[in-house]
């Protein structure tokens, strides 16, 4: 090696931003493992590399005993008064013993050890650029699928998306583009590994801070998500603005901004509603597209009991319970529905909740 080996160094610490001298270093230690493999020695040795010229020099290290036992890695104190008269016991004399073909080996070594810390810098800086986007939305080209995972190119890097986290009504083939959400950033031994999902509610949430600028600017807040992916989402907004509809926000003129994020997600519906401090208001927001006659809280219990019109009972609870599980999770109460006739039954008297529901949700198809 040369000083154009010095100076390829020096480039790669401007570009990549490796320290030459760790890079040295790190050479430095290579070669001495690549000196007793290919010398078959068990020698104490110490390999130099000029940070000026390259040249490479090897040294044995040897300790200074009065009785030498073992002449690979002790020297007697007389031979070395021979080198320098000032060496004591136990001193440490270096012996250069650099061999004639050694250069070629060494330059092997070199370019072995340069190419790995550069593939360690770059994948901590795609690491480190990832790890800022963890619970964010990106979007890449699907480059292959297997039994278990769809394999997406995120330009430096290539992204696991589980079969398991995409929705049902997902269908893509190889060459799609694909808008998902980081769920997860590891740094393995085989580089950063980046998890997607189609179906986690941060996917919506995010989706929603794209569309509506109001979200981006904080003016309107997401306060709760409820997702089942790719058949119904809830969605509970707030404003901080008295003057700005949260949920008139969320739809868009015409329903515009709601609507893109339906076409993303496949046609998932999506129930917009108003969040409130009033826990009763806010549960009977959640249920809808459902109209709300009553909601009695029990505390102790956290759940809400609900009491609908007869003709509304199937639509609040939803097929299969969904409407009702969903509001649940939105609001973190739990909640039992019953029709007004099932109320009167067995409470009595209902008296009327509210008469409209003042434009307070919208359900999305």
């Amino acid at each position: 090696m040369n000083t154009d080996f010095i100076e390829a160094l020096s480039e790669i610490e401007r570009e990549k931003g490796i320290s030459k001298e760790l890079l040295i270093d790190a050479i430095e230690a290579a070669m001495i493992s690549s000196y007793k493999r290919n010398f078959n020695t068990a020698q104490n040795v110490r390999v130099d590399i000029n940070r000026h010229t390259g040249l490479i020099k090897v040294f044995a290290r040897k300790t200074v005993t009065e009785e030498v036992l073992d002449p690979r890695l002790e020297i007697s104190l007389h031979a070395s008064r021979e080198i320098n008269p000032n060496y004591q016991l136990e001193d440490i004399v270096e012996i250069e013993v650099t061999p004639r073909d050694f250069g070629r080996i060494a330059a092997q070594t070199a370019k072995q050890v340069v190419t790995q810390r550069i593939r360690e810098a770059e994948r901590g800086l795609i690491y480190n650029a990832f790890i800022d986007k963890e619970e964010d939305i990106v979007t890449g080209i699907l480059q292959r699928q297997d039994q278990r995972n769809i394999y997406v190119d995120l330009g430096k890097v290539e992204a696991v998306l589980p079969l398991t986290e995409l929705m049902p009504t997902d269908k893509f083939k190889q060459g799609d583009r694909i808008k998902a959400y980081i769920t997860k950033v590891e740094n393995t031994t085989k580089g950063p590994q980046i998890i997607l999902s189609r179906t986690h509610p941060g996917l919506l949430k995010r989706l929603f801070e794209l569309e509506v600028p109001e979200i981006f600017d904080g003016v309107v807040e997401i306060r709760s998500v409820a997702r089942e992916a790719g058949f119904r989402s809830k969605i509970a907004v707030h404003s901080r603005n008295a003057e700005v509809d949260p949920v008139g926000s969320c739809v868009g003129p015409k329903g515009l901004r709601v609507q893109t994020i339906v076409t993303e997600l496949r046609g998932e519906k999506i129930d917009i509603v108003r969040w409130m401090e009033s826990v009763e208001e806010y549960v009977a927001n959640a249920l809808s597209p459902s109209k709300v006659l009553e909601v009695q809280i029990h505390e102790n219990e956290k759940m809400a009991r609900v009491i609908v019109p007869d003709y509304q009972l199937s639509l609040a609870i939803g097929i299969k319970g969904q409407n009702a599980r969903l509001a649940a999770k939105l609001t973190g109460w739990k909640i039992d529905i019953k029709s007004e006739t099932q109320a009167e039954q067995e409470f009595g008297r209902v008296k009327t909740y509210t008469e409209e529901m003042h434009q307070d949700s919208v359900s999305i198809d």
